[in-house]
């Protein structure tokens, strides 16, 4: 079924069809899981709300990327209850990719939307590996009763694909057993803080077609004060970006998520600075 435009575009003030797109912004705006910090639910429209206050010219890539057409599809339905909610968005993934040539950008809500947003690239795309940056391992199995949780979202897919994962520095000592091992390489924070080894590190380990899920807690809490569970300690805005650079300039990235913006009642930094990263990622890609 055609993809409707959401009400308000992201940076666009007007809306154009899915088929003059480069890219399609997704909001995938769920919230069930969450165990500490709440609001994710809120953080797709804050993000594009926030996004019409960016310049269109980006100043680091020379580009004005909204030129190349960027598509916003209406919200995701959220409310499915979970066993129904999983395999829908799958299914509407899977329909995005036959339909479209954009490339997808899906804002989320809660990091666990990775788990449906993933198996439609992986039938797609042979040998994909994933780029995950994030202050959390999420390889659990599953968190408070449910392998749907936030807690557990690459970990269904590092089970079949290389799975990189940088930013870390949170690991459960039920999750232990699986960074850096099977297909997971896990790069804790405090060990690769030479970030010019990091770069040739994760280029050298990663598949020529990659996968990128960005929670923004991978940032540290100064960048992104707005995020459920904030970890000390993370990447500043240069640092994280340089690598993003190197991995869109290097290799094909066939899709993005952002999730776990949080945003905070009077502080708009988090969803102005998640609005940011995702165009300049546009502009990387385009």
């Amino acid at each position: 079924m055609p993809f409707k435009p959401a009400k308000k575009q992201f940076v666009l003030r007007k809306r154009i069809e899915l088929k003059d797109a480069a890219f399609a912004v997704v909001p995938v705006p769920y919230e069930k899981t969450t165990s500490y910090g709440q609001g994710t639910r809120r953080g797709p429209a804050a993000v594009i709300d926030a996004s019409w206050q960016l310049e269109l010219w980006d100043e680091e890539t020379g580009t004005e990327t909204w030129k190349k057409g960027i598509f916003t599809a209406a919200p995701v339905n959220c409310a499915l209850p979970e066993n129904k909610f999983f395999p829908a968005l799958e299914r509407t993934v899977e329909e995005l990719l036959a339909s479209s040539k954009a490339l997808p950008f899906f804002l989320g809500g809660e990091h666990s939307v990775t788990q449906a947003l993933l198996p439609p690239f992986i039938k797609r795309h042979k040998n994909l590996s994933i780029l995950h940056f994030d202050a959390h391992a999420d390889l659990r199995v599953s968190y408070e009763g449910s392998r749907h949780s936030h807690a557990c979202a690459v970990y269904p897919a590092s089970r079949t694909n290389k799975v990189v994962q940088i930013g870390i520095r949170s690991v459960g000592a039920d999750e232990r057993q699986f960074h850096n091992a099977g297909h997971v390489v896990t790069h804790l924070m405090h060990e690769n803080l030479n970030f010019a080894k990091l770069e040739r590190d994760i280029l050298r380990e990663l598949t020529d077609t990659v996968y990128l899920t960005i929670d923004v807690d991978g940032f540290d809490p100064s960048v992104m004060p707005g995020t459920g569970t904030p970890q000390p300690g993370g990447f500043q805005w240069h640092e994280a970006l340089k690598l993003f650079k190197a991995v869109c300039s290097r290799k094909k990235v066939v899709g993005v998520d952002v999730v776990e913006v949080a945003p905070i009642k009077g502080s708009p930094i988090t969803e102005f600075n998640a609005a940011k990263l995702m165009y300049r990622l546009m502009g990387y890609l385009g």
